[in-house]
């Protein structure tokens, strides 16, 4: 398993895009473990911005495929779309490749589509909320099985 880790990193150091399964529901509902796939390149010189879905290192060796909530200077503090909680700070070198797109059922978006972007500006601005509209989403859907 370390030896896939080391591999993932030198394919992005080396200049190549990748394309990975994320596991577990932390990015719920961008990734469905199962059903997505996540298309990384290797980050360029450019500036990385709040809202960009990021695959960095914890200090404790996993690597984590999480949205910027905020960032300043070398310090970035990171967000499931699934979660509450912001982790960080964490620093440029701890990351090593930015999300450019989706596969989705066989089918690709680019993160640059206008309609993703607004939905991911959207979800992000929710994150205090998102317990909230996860519980009445639950109750909903319960309510549907009960019904049929």
């Amino acid at each position: 398993m370390q030896e896939e880790k080391r591999d993932i990193e030198q394919l992005l150091a080396a200049g190549n895009s990748i394309q990975l399964s994320p596991r577990g529901y932390s990015m719920y509902p961008l990734f469905v473990p199962g059903r997505d796939q996540a298309v990384i390149a290797p980050l360029d010189a450019g500036r990385l911005r709040r809202g960009d879905v990021v695959l960095y290192r914890r200090k404790e060796g996993i690597l984590v495929l999480h949205r910027i909530w905020r960032c300043g200077g070398n310090r970035f503090y990171m967000v499931g779309d699934n979660q509450r909680a912001v982790e960080g700070p964490l620093y440029r070198e701890q990351i090593k490749g930015i999300l450019v797109g989706v596969v989705r059922r066989g089918r690709y978006f680019s993160v640059k589509n206008p309609v993703y972007r607004f939905l991911s500006w959207v979800w992000l601005m929710l994150r205090p909320l998102r317990p909230f509209l996860s519980g009445a989403v639950a109750r909903w859907k319960r309510t549907i099985k009960r019904k049929s």
